[in-house]
């Protein structure tokens, strides 16, 4: 029987979660049809545009992560783009966003609608979402994702047997197909990939519903606006923050972590 704490959340309280979980095979489907359908251009620009990217999250060797999505700060991607005003090497500001607006509706009709409906139920509880795909043999370093008024929720899309997990503080969690796995992300956590096949899920961050809405949305805007300034591809969801600091490890009685990354 699964326990639930501070740091591993029980999804079946955020009943907002389940119009996505219900739909996890639409989902799914339209995540395997855009990568067979898409073309070469698309996928690039999906990874170049759609994905968020990291500057302090690293992996141990050259194992890979790879992410894209369609909301980001409650803002659908061509919007958020607009919005803070991205410049790429490759794409103009307005081509960007035009080209994103065009993927979305080709490829994830489905899912724009499922999160739509939600936030319009919840008021915007849901802030980001994007796929995340751990290729074989990732194994990410102890981090954390700073933000105490979000979780973070991983609905299982494609999972293979074998030992693909999330080790957060003092467990080992495993995602399956068609669940929520519900995690406070301001905790340490390292996930890995030991097996031969990809790993998919849908990353859905949500505000922490027991909380003043204002104060989450003022957080959330002040941690946007530092984190694009650091890094405009972060997309906000990554930040300097996400480092995890020796108050951390220490918190999690996990002070012999400080010593194994000093040797890797």
């Amino acid at each position: 029987m699964i326990s639930f704490n501070e740091y591993h959340r029980n999804p079946e309280t955020f009943l907002f979660l389940k119009i996505l979980q219900d739909h996890w095979q639409v989902i799914r489907d339209e995540f395997t049809g855009f990568l067979h359908q898409a073309s070469d251009e698309e996928l690039k620009f999906t990874y170049d545009v759609l994905g968020p990217k990291s500057k302090t999250i690293k992996t141990k060797g050259n194992s890979k992560y790879s992410a894209f999505g369609i909301l980001f700060q409650g803002l659908l991607i061509e919007e958020y783009i607009q919005v803070h005003q991205i410049q790429y090497p490759d794409y103009g500001m307005d081509e960007a966003s035009a080209k994103a607006l065009v993927l979305r509706e080709k490829y994830f009709p489905n899912l724009a609608q499922f999160i739509e409906e939600v936030n319009l139920i919840d008021d915007g509880v849901i802030r980001n979402v994007y796929f995340g795909t751990f290729h074989p043999g990732l194994d990410i370093k102890l981090h954390v994702n700073y933000n105490p008024h979000m979780n973070r929720g991983y609905l299982g899309l494609i999972v293979p047997q074998g030992d693909v997990a999330m080790k957060i503080c003092h467990e080992q969690l495993y995602w399956h197909e068609g669940e929520f796995m519900v995690l406070d992300h301001s905790y340490p956590h390292c996930p890995h990939n030991y097996t031969d096949y990809d790993r998919t899920v849908l990353v859905v961050d949500f505000f922490k519903p027991d909380q003043p809405r204002e104060e989450l949305i003022r957080f959330e805007q002040e941690q946007v606006a530092q984190r694009m300034q650091d890094n405009p591809y972060s997309l906000g969801v990554f930040g300097k923050s996400d480092q995890a600091q020796e108050e951390d490890f220490i918190k999690c009685g996990l002070a012999h972590q400080l010593e194994w990354d000093k040797v890797l």
